[in-house]
């Protein structure tokens, strides 16, 4: 489980290929803390720590589904990530309850300025089915947006926007985003099982 507060933009080193999956080769300041089998959220997708190397580098294994599912298969070597370790939880939850299992992507359509912030938006595809079982924003709610915990702003069907602080522009690849950048959303975990209790009644 995560809170969405990213810990670091990570570098993409290399892309191994194997079969339908991928070897994702990542530098980051704490590659040394970690361990084999650890969890850890890619983007906002929870992946397995399989290796780790003397040159600073770890390895994780995303498999045809979650290429499918999110936005991992259109990495390239340089590319910023962001990454977050698994919740302590004897922690303040900061964010809000994200588990790491990306829901589908979307893609900037526009970015504005804010007078020192700016606002995203961010267009996906809205299936009914999916929207009547709480796969959705809300105003003032929560998303995830590659692993970051955001709050929404102008909801709508099959958009909304964040505002996005210097901060996290500077310690997350928000910093990369352009439009027409493709983005993992994890939505509400809550939303789900509300929407789900719902339809059960």
């Amino acid at each position: 489980m995560f809170s969405g507060i990213v810990e670091e933009a990570a570098t993409v080193v290399a892309i191994n290929h194997k079969e339908s999956n991928i070897d994702l080769v990542i530098r980051c300041s704490f590659a040394n803390e970690l361990h084999i089998d650890q969890s850890v959220a890619h983007n906002g997708v929870c992946l397995t720590v399989v290796d780790l190397r003397p040159d600073g580098t770890y390895v994780v294994t995303a498999i045809k589904e979650t290429l499918e599912r999110s936005n991992l298969g259109l990495l390239k070597p340089g590319d910023y990530i962001n990454l977050e370790r698994s919740m302590l939880m004897n922690g303040r939850l900061d964010g809000h309850i994200v588990q790491g299992h990306v829901d589908t992507t979307a893609r900037c359509t526009a970015i504005d300025d804010a007078d020192g912030s700016r606002y995203f938006k961010f267009e996906y595809t809205a299936d009914p089915a999916m929207v009547a079982k709480g796969y959705m924003t809300v105003e003032k709610g929560s998303v995830t947006v590659n692993g970051v915990s955001l709050t929404v702003c102008d909801s709508e069907r099959d958009s909304f926007r964040v505002a996005i602080i210097p901060y996290t522009m500077e310690h997350t690849n928000f910093k990369a985003i352009e439009v027409g950048t493709v983005v993992n959303l994890e939505f509400d975990i809550i939303g789900k099982y509300l929407a789900r209790l719902a339809e059960l009644s």
